[in-house]
């Protein structure tokens, strides 16, 4: 789909009173676009997101992303910078301005070292986790799930440190689940908002009495970290063959054997992707295991990466 709104016709847009220069198309989605722009009153870039609004309901979801990142100032949760909404006759734009990292997600990562025969090694790996966590914690102490986690929504900032970014699913921590209608509105949500090979086994059947709670992050976590360890997501696999995800997530995860982890990360994954929510720990809990297996203090800027 080709762009329906061309904001760089004269290479400049401006947002907020503030000038910014086109520079290049970073991406795009199903309905949205990224650019990278430069701000001519600072010389930084930012990433432009663009989301084509069709209708109202299009526009209040990208207010309410707009209005979930404005929700933290946390050095793992990605802020915005400026949103705007930009009409042009009938056709509607929201714009999110947001900082950009050169070095791309923790999925481009984790295949530049695949493309060499390499992987993330484990004091990077529980560091990476640590700074996801912390984000996580922040999320859910607001009250509110992120329900999307996964390595192309993690961003590497300039020291190597995650950023969760891509804030449009989320949406309350606990949701009471009371009759058949409800559990499958939350099914069809789910299926649409929630990326299939990271999302917990909870979303793929929900029971007509049920509460869904924040714990479907922690299962993604499993998922993000099962990808630090060995290059691809559990589900990845299933999922490019045609096989069911929502039968394969039903059964307890088995971890491959690999001289490269601890078993302490081992049961660490494991822990996360029990299949019963109830028996899942909680953020803080795995916060606190995280925590007692960093590096000594003198050893810990080798983590980054």
């Amino acid at each position: 789909m080709g762009h329906a709104l061309c904001v760089c016709s004269r290479g400049t847009v401006i947002i907020d009173n503030k000038r910014y220069l086109f520079i290049q198309k970073l991406g795009e989605g199903g309905f949205s676009y990224v650019d990278l722009v430069e701000g001519l009153h600072d010389g930084h870039f930012y990433a432009l997101k663009r989301i084509l609004c069709h209708e109202q309901q299009d526009q209040e979801e990208a207010q309410r992303e707009a209005d979930m990142h404005r929700l933290f100032h946390h050095p793992n949760i990605l802020r915005l910078v400026a949103y705007c909404l930009k009409e042009w006759g009938s056709k509607h734009e929201a714009w999110l301005l947001l900082p950009f990292y050169k070095r791309g997600t923790l999925w481009s990562e984790i295949e530049r070292l695949k493309d060499k025969g390499n992987f993330l090694s484990e004091d990077q790996i529980l560091w990476l986790l640590l700074g996801i966590c912390r984000g996580l914690e922040a999320i859910h102490a607001k009250g509110y799930a992120h329900r999307d986690l996964k390595p192309t929504n993690i961003l590497l900032g300039d020291e190597g440190q995650p950023v969760l970014m891509d804030l449009g699913s989320m949406n309350q921590a606990r949701i009471h689940v009371e009759g058949s209608r409800q559990a499958l509105t939350l099914q069809d949500w789910a299926a649409q908002r929630c990326t299939i090979s990271y999302r917990a086994p909870e979303l793929f059947s929900v029971q007509s009495q049920c509460v869904i709670d924040e714990r479907t992050d922690v299962w993604s976590l499993g998922c993000v970290l099962y990808a630090m360890m060995f290059g691809e997501g559990p589900y990845d696999m299933v999922f490019q063959k045609g096989d069911s995800v929502a039968l394969a997530v039903q059964n307890q995860l088995i971890i491959p054997q690999s001289s490269r982890h601890s078993s302490a990360v081992r049961q660490l994954l494991a822990s996360m992707m029990t299949v019963d929510p109830q028996e899942r720990p909680h953020i803080p809990h795995l916060l606190s295991q995280l925590e007692a297996l960093q590096p000594a203090a003198p050893g810990q800027h080798t983590t980054q990466i």
